[in-house]
């Protein structure tokens, strides 16, 4: 559709009137995008916008990471605009994570990853989590330990003990992304997993595992045998 005037559209084609008549799920994303955006610019309609944003985003996964700086640089999407079509990739995350069942224990690599796999993969930076887990490695929260560059790692013991003690937390995972792509940890993951290794010990608070999150591909410290 993209690249179609909706003017040059017969009427029952064009996304509003196609939403009203078949649903939500007829619509294509630029579709549902168009109908966020509502109005195009000087020489693409909504429809055509939409695509523009699709296609600087990587697709719809990229609107849960991208920036209002990104988006604004498309013709067309002003500060107003690029906070609503953020708002949707943040409320598609909020979502997500509401549909996941009230104690799913987080005792697998494989389900850890998908569970944050789309949510991590597109970070530019290397986010640190430190996941809480209770007897049954049920979640119990989940904190941010830090948001350093692509050449830093940010693990430290200190913080993630203080965050295990003060949430009651049994069990604790590491997890963080690596933006180029590849979850093979460096020398500064290693050294600083087992110092969070050795933390959990000593205050009685086990480190299950330290999982890398790449693009699509994760790799975990326990499968590995690297916690050994």
């Amino acid at each position: 559709m993209i690249g179609t005037k909706i003017s040059d559209l017969p009427q029952e084609e064009r996304p509003f009137e196609k939403f009203i008549r078949l649903g939500a799920g007829s619509l294509s994303d630029a579709e549902l995008l168009a109908l966020v955006i509502r109005s195009g610019t000087k020489g693409a309609d909504c429809v055509e916008l939409a695509g523009k944003v699709l296609k600087a985003s990587n697709g719809l996964t990229g609107l849960a990471s991208g920036s209002i700086d990104d988006l604004i640089s498309i013709p067309g999407i002003g500060t107003i605009r690029a906070c609503q079509l953020l708002c949707i990739g943040e409320l598609s995350k909020r979502i997500a994570k509401r549909k996941r069942p009230a104690c799913c224990p987080l005792n697998d690599a494989r389900m850890i990853s998908e569970r944050y796999m789309e949510e991590m993969r597109h970070l530019t930076e290397e986010h640190v989590l430190l996941l809480l887990l209770d007897a049954k490695c049920c979640l119990i929260k989940e904190v941010t330990l830090g948001i350093g560059s692509v050449n830093r790692s940010i693990l430290g013991p200190r913080e993630a003990m203080i965050s295990a003690l003060k949430n009651g937390a049994v069990n604790i995972v590491l997890l963080h992304n690596h933006p180029s792509g590849d979850p093979k940890p460096s020398p500064e993951d290693l050294a600083a997993t087992k110092r969070v290794k050795e933390a959990g010990k000593i205050v009685g608070i086990p480190l299950v595992d330290h999982i890398i999150i790449g693009d699509r591909c994760y790799i975990s410290f326990q499968e590995e045998g690297l916690l050994n």
